[in-house]
């Protein structure tokens, strides 16, 4: 099986580029680059043209995104702090007009308000005594492999599969899970970026029938606890526009809307559009 994504470095006299080739969701994603500007434009849209990829997401920083505005690229979102404390502008660009259309925007936007109407609950949920958290370790890849498996049919990275999250942990990312009954029934991570000092809360999934007790909201807090120990006072999360629930335990702790990424990824069963939301921890 071919790998989904691979990771490319460009080095020359003009400019240094990292890229991040997304087979499995048919886009590329730059990550890293300082230079020439006019020729990091040209190599980039040189390596759009293969025939994977239908979008690129630039991860520009602030003095950049109106110059990538002028090449046709537009402006879906923000992480604040993503780059040690200055803003990520994420601009985007298509190759195919399917992939920029999105089918859910009104549907999102009426979620987003509902978020907001329904207001902050500052009265948490007590969880039963019979589930407990802790941080993940080694030994549990197998169970967050399952769990994964489970909760999503199509998901953006291979997290049903034990080697990878085996991978993620060892490699430093942190994850936290809940148990029950000695089975995993809930979990996310913290994906720490060392080079700008962020952090991106992801790969949160709970089983259907554990989902009514506030498990998430408290994983989540305890990766920022996590997080505040180590240094990453800057924190986001891209969660499924179509999802009431990851969106809302976002709002509650503290969270903004910041864009939303138009058919970003697959996940569930489908391309889905995914909300920014972003928090300052040291605040």
């Amino acid at each position: 099986m071919a790998k989904p994504y691979k990771t490319v470095k460009l080095s020359t006299s003009d400019f240094q580029l990292e890229l991040f080739l997304d087979y499995f969701n048919k886009r590329i994603r730059i990550d890293h680059y300082r230079g020439n500007m006019t020729r990091i434009l040209q190599e980039i849209s040189h390596i759009s043209n293969e025939d994977f990829c239908e979008k690129v997401l630039f991860y520009s920083h602030p003095e950049h995104w109106r110059e990538l505005l002028s090449h046709g690229y537009e402006l879906e979102g923000v992480i604040p702090g993503y780059f040690s404390g200055t803003h990520n502008y994420v601009m985007t660009l298509y190759t195919k007009n399917e992939r920029r259309t999105s089918q859910y925007w009104v549907k999102e936007n009426e979620i987003l308000q509902d978020i907001k109407n329904k207001g902050l609950n500052m009265n948490d949920k007590l969880v039963p005594t019979d589930y407990s958290f802790r941080k993940a370790e080694v030994g549990d890849t197998r169970q967050l492999a399952e769990l994964y498996g489970k909760v999503f049919q199509v998901y953006p990275t291979p997290m049903n599969e034990q080697h990878y999250v085996k991978t993620m942990i060892e490699g430093g990312t942190y994850f936290y899970l809940v148990e029950y009954q000695n089975e995993i029934v809930s979990a996310a991570s913290a994906d720490v970026n060392s080079i700008y000092h962020n952090a991106e809360l992801t790969d949160c999934a709970t089983l259907k029938v554990h989902r009514k007790h506030g498990l998430m909201k408290k994983l989540l807090m305890y990766l920022e606890q996590d997080l505040r120990k180590n240094g990453v006072y800057y924190t986001y999360s891209l969660a499924r526009a179509l999802s009431f629930g990851m969106n809302y335990a976002f709002y509650q702790l503290g969270y903004h809307y910041h864009g939303r990424l138009i058919n970003n990824c697959y996940i569930f069963d489908k391309l889905e559009d995914m909300n920014i939301w972003g928090k300052d921890l040291s605040s």
